[in-house]
């Protein structure tokens, strides 16, 4: 799955994770840490929306 912050359009990709970020690859989306926020604009996990299209 994707997630996609609604505020600056950075996408969280599940399978890719974000290691720049210290998150590993398969993380799930619901497992980010609770003050998680947005590695783009800094706004918190709650302004992201999933997106259902197939990941590349």
């Amino acid at each position: 799955m994707k997630y996609v912050c609604i505020i600056c359009g950075y996408a969280y990709s599940e399978k890719k994770g974000d290691p720049d970020n210290g998150i590993e690859p398969g993380t799930r989306f619901e497992d980010l840490p609770d003050d998680f926020v947005c590695p783009e604009c800094g706004v918190p996990k709650e302004e992201f929306e999933e997106e259902t299209l197939d990941e590349d």
